[in-house]
């Protein structure tokens, strides 16, 4: 936007800033507002003013100068005031500015171009009530502006129905979503009962199959040592089906069986646990089981490179939504082992031009990627909530941290202001410590720290399994009631 000066003396033609209000966004500032520049030296008389108001109806008021230095503010309402008052014209209209200055000083707001439009009408709506209608001062670089105030209104409840709107649409947005991801878990649940089922007959006969094998294992030993010498047919046939070996094999079978029957078991309740639609009330949970749930669902990923490392504490029943903690989890989990496998493909990608070039010996062995869980309760720093408990989850990686937009990206989420355009599964995940479970999210990550000050009097215990080489650490804080 180009901004007009004046200079300090007076013009018949006050300019007017460019800016138009037609395309107001919810970050608009008042630079894009239409603004007036126009000052009048406090020598100069009153009818001069009331010619220059006459001829701009629009105009707002007019900064009064004194010697080159701005020294107030005149409206174009407070002028007329005083000219209706009895002796006003005489005594205002006749004499220099300098004279109804004196009876009509008053306190204006000063506020930088780049001040959004919403914080503007706040500041706006709190001066005093005989203040309300005064243009707003407003500096653009080293020049001063005036702003209609019923301009910066219209503007602001122009925004405030843009702002109802992106609401709206997101909320549509969110129930559509909400809706899909319901179905979603509703089929999910569905499939991992249809496996449950058949995999309960399986675990339910298994016992009864190693029972009954046992029995026949038993009874073969006894045919042996009751008639040691076989006829030449059976002797063939032992041989053929190979008994000693099958009377050591299948006792293993059987186990190996019982193994794959209770892992697929556990996935399947994994998955209705993770599909699981959370009641109104929030209910005593173990979250290391659900810690343990997500980490099976997410066992393909876990390649063998990546370790896995939990130092769990004793930790109570902790109520909560044991569905949306499930998503916290997943959304933090997804990201470190993402960051890891990323790296790890880097890393081997730099192996192998180093290799190309000859240069082998010159590269320094890296740290194996590994995830660290930690667990335990701690208490306030607060002398007067000492009773209080908290539960810490802290989930760090060795991996490289944040990049810079990320970085940018995460605290734009969690701002107030911002979170609704920044919908990412970490705001997402935020939301829901700090809104639905009144806890506390950080992200540290090299330095950066993002969300809630930590309130507890203990910090979590170093890794010495990550070699001091912690990437991106995610603290969740619940409190025990």
């Amino acid at each position: 936007m180009r901004v007009f000066t004046q200079s300090c003396q007076l013009s018949p033609d006050p300019v007017l800033a460019e800016g138009s209000n037609e395309a107001l966004h919810l970050e608009s500032v008042l630079q894009d507002l239409p603004l007036y520049s126009f000052a009048i030296e406090l020598d100069n008389l009153g009818s001069q003013l009331a010619q220059v108001f006459e001829q701009w109806p629009l105009l707002p008021g007019a900064l009064l100068i004194d010697r080159g230095t701005v020294v107030g503010l005149l409206s174009r309402h407070r002028f007329l005031e005083y000219l209706i008052r009895p002796q006003g014209f005489d005594l205002f209209l006749t004499q220099p500015l300098r004279i109804l200055h004196s009876y009509a000083r008053c306190q204006w707001l000063l506020l930088p171009g780049e001040t959004p439009i919403l914080a503007a009408a706040q500041q706006a709506l709190r001066r005093s009530p005989d203040l309300l209608g005064e243009p707003i001062v407003v500096q653009v670089n080293q020049s001063y502006c005036l702003l209609d105030v019923h301009e910066l209104n219209i503007a602001h409840w122009q925004i405030r129905g843009i702002e109802t709107q992106v609401r709206y649409e997101r909320t549509q947005a969110q129930l559509i979503q909400s809706d899909k991801m319901a179905n979603l878990g509703r089929l999910v649940d569905g499939v991992a009962h249809e496996i449950l089922e058949p995999v309960s007959f399986i675990w339910g006969n298994l016992s009864h199959i190693a029972t009954y094998s046992q029995r026949l294992l038993e009874l073969l030993a006894a045919y042996d040592r009751a008639v040691p010498d076989l006829p030449t047919e059976l002797a063939e046939l032992r041989a053929e089906l190979e008994l000693d070996y099958l009377q050591q094999d299948l006792p293993q079978a059987i186990a190996s069986v019982k193994t794959g029957a209770e892992r697929l078991s556990k996935l399947a309740t994994s998955l209705q646990n993770f599909c699981h639609i959370d009641e109104v009330y929030p209910k005593p949970t173990d979250l290391h089981e659900l810690i343990d749930s997500i980490l099976l669902l997410l066992k393909s990923r876990l390649k063998s490179e990546i370790q896995i490392i939990k130092h769990y504490g004793h930790l109570p029943p902790v109520p909560c939504y044991p569905g949306q903690l499930n998503q916290v989890f997943m959304n933090i989990l997804s990201r470190s082992l993402d960051t890891l496998l990323n790296q790890a493909v880097s890393q081997q990608l730099d192996l192998e031009l180093k290799v190309n070039r000859n240069q082998a010996g010159k590269s320094t062995p890296a740290c194996k990627p590994a995830i660290a869980i930690i667990s335990r309760v701690c208490s306030l720093e607060s002398s007067s909530d000492q009773d209080r408990r908290w539960v810490a989850i802290c989930i760090a990686d060795n991996g490289p941290g944040l990049s810079t937009e990320t970085q940018q990206e995460l605290e734009e989420s969690f701002s107030v202001k911002r979170r609704a355009e920044k919908e990412t599964s970490l705001a997402v995940s935020y939301q829901i410590i700090t809104a639905k479970h009144g806890g506390q999210f950080r992200v540290r990550s090299r330095g950066l720290t993002l969300g809630q000050p930590s309130q507890v009097s203990h910090s979590l215990p170093s890794i010495p399994e990550l070699d001091g080489q912690t990437g991106t650490v995610f603290e969740i804080w619940l409190p025990l009631t």
